[in-house]
């Protein structure tokens, strides 16, 4: 805070901040919750003094001015401590005694970041609303023509397969060539998308595995997990769980280390191995692990000094081909796990993606390709990336599904879609028109960071601090102090609520259909849209 009666240029007033704290002293207790909780300290406790006018009744006494001091809550203004409208204060508050209102006007925050401290930086990615996956509607109905079924009687199989999937006389091919055939997965068409060990707090990362483990083993749900750059806990690695993870090997190789070493203790396989070269957040470019979120656990998985940042490379230093990165594949992550393991590569939505596509097409080792479009990303990207690069899922995925048809390998090599996938909540709806536009399955992971977590972030650029590690509710935090406050029961829980919620949800899609040992992959006379353009450009109905 400014020191008393002096105002200079840098000064800010409340009014000046994106947030505003709103305080009653008549319901105030000064118990200090608000204070404890507050992530980036807006708040303090202070002595203040109130000046009152005192009118004697009479005419011999002048009016004059009696001043009292009171203590409560006084909300600072330095640009690193600006309330980022969390509303943890008004959570733990016994007597509702405060929270932060938003400010109406245009703040001028941003012209006095750089005034000494660590400026604030958006956490979470800026969605803007209109999703052209929100806009399309499910047209084909079958009433007379074909069985519709009772999404509420029948029994469904909502599965899909992660792997190559050959046609018989390859399959005879390369098995007599090599002595092996590639690996085939049959998984849950949601998968939960790779989020690293380093971004998530510890208490977030084991409520979503234990979650997994139980949709598995309790409710026979098929559901998979991909790790995220940085590898994942030791004790993990050598469980029977591991057969439920994706392990993702990422441009920085962080956390590999420790995965070799695990080789030989590992009683389960992993369910595949993803290869990222890019993501949709940050096309072409790395992610950023804050230096804030290394603390000695991550370091030590890492193999890197503690707090230090660890940016992600654009690319594997090692392969800077298509053709390179699927013969490494086949030599190392294949022979690793004895040719047992499916390995495919995710790239960034980009208009070079047919072309990577193309060359997985020629052989036939690669496991499949996932493609993530520009609306994904949480606290790991740069703001210049998330706003101004990037390819839309929705034309992306329709435009490598209608190569592989054009080729006739449609059925051979799964696609998978991520990047905005119910960023406005509407996940099975999003889930099923990419899989009618050519998808096997979606990936998604900041959804289930609002949903099975109660992220407070929004788009009126409220909280979204997930990449500084002091998230208030202990989701994206490395600090034990902020983790501790996650139950990961609570988020295991609430993750398979989600789960249950969107299987029913895309049975009421599917079912009119008369699908119900199959997914629609690629059935685009099911779905329209009012947008001729759009239409158009993804080949499917115009309805208005």
């Amino acid at each position: 805070m400014e020191s008393m009666g002096c105002i200079t240029p840098s000064s800010l007033s409340t009014k000046d901040l994106p947030w505003r704290i709103l305080w009653s002293k008549e319901k105030c207790t000064l118990c200090g919750s608000c204070t404890a909780v507050c992530p980036v300290r807006a708040i303090e406790l202070g002595v203040h003094r109130k000046r009152i006018v005192n009118i004697e009744i009479g005419l011999e006494e002048k009016p004059h001015n009696v001043f009292g001091v009171y203590h409560g809550i006084r909300q600072r203004t330095e640009p690193p401590h600006a309330c980022v409208g969390c509303g943890m204060c008004n959570l733990v508050c016994p007597n509702s005694a405060i929270v932060p209102v938003r400010n109406e006007e245009v703040d001028k925050l941003r012209f006095h970041i750089n005034q000494g401290g660590v400026p604030r930086r958006r956490g979470g990615r800026r969605n803007v609303p209109g999703s052209i996956l929100d806009q399309i509607k499910f047209v084909r109905i079958s009433m007379l023509t074909d069985p519709a079924l009772d999404a509420g009687r029948h029994e469904f199989e909502l599965r899909t397969l992660l792997g190559r999937i050959l046609p018989p006389e390859e399959i005879l091919k390369v098995s007599r060539e090599n002595g092996w055939i590639p690996p085939v997965r049959e998984i849950y068409p949601l998968i939960i998308g790779s989020m690293s060990f380093g971004a998530l707090s510890p208490n977030m990362w084991e409520g979503l595995q234990m979650g997994v483990a139980y949709l598995n083993e309790e409710l026979g749900m098929p559901v998979r997990m991909c790790t995220g750059e940085g590898g994942c806990p030791p004790r993990l690695l050598k469980s029977r769980f591991l057969k439920y993870v994706i392990l993702q090997i990422a441009s920085g190789y962080f956390g590999w280390d420790e995965i070799i070493h695990s080789l030989p203790n590992m009683v389960e396989d992993p369910c595949a191995v993803e290869i990222k070269y890019g993501q949709g957040a940050k096309p072409g470019d790395g992610g950023l692990l804050m230096w804030y979120k290394v603390n000695k656990l991550i370091a030590a998985i890492r193999g890197v000094p503690t707090g230090v940042s660890l940016p992600s490379p654009p690319t594997h230093q090692t392969k800077y081909s298509i053709e390179e990165s699927v013969a490494k594949m086949i030599q190392s992550m294949y022979m690793a796990w004895g040719f047992r393991v499916p390995v495919y590569p995710k790239i960034s939505g980009t208009s070079t993606a047919l072309a990577v596509l193309n060359n997985l097409t020629h052989n036939p080792y690669a496991g499949g390709l996932s493609i993530d479009g520009e609306d994904g990303g949480t606290g790991a990207a740069y703001n210049i990336s998330m706003d101004h690069m990037g390819h839309p899922i929705a034309s992306n995925i329709r435009d490598a599904y209608l190569t592989l048809v054009k080729l006739g390998k449609q059925n051979e090599i799964p696609l998978f879609a991520a990047g905005g996938v119910g960023k406005n909540g509407n996940l099975a709806a999003n889930a099923a028109a990419l899989i009618m536009l050519g998808a096997s399955g979606v990936q998604v992971g900041k959804y289930l960071m609002q949903a099975a977590a109660g992220c407070l972030g929004s788009e009126n650029d409220r909280c979204n601090i997930c990449n500084i590690g002091i998230c208030p509710k202990g989701i994206t935090s490395q600090d034990p102090r902020l983790d501790r406050r996650l139950d990961p029961e609570k988020v295991a829980e609430r993750l398979v609520d989600v789960f249950l919620s969107f299987d029913t949800e895309l049975k009421k899609i599917v079912a009119p259909l008369g699908r119900s040992t199959s997914l629609p992959i690629g059935m685009s006379d099911a779905i329209g849209i009012a947008d001729h353009h759009a239409a158009d450009r993804l080949s499917i109905r115009y309805v208005v």
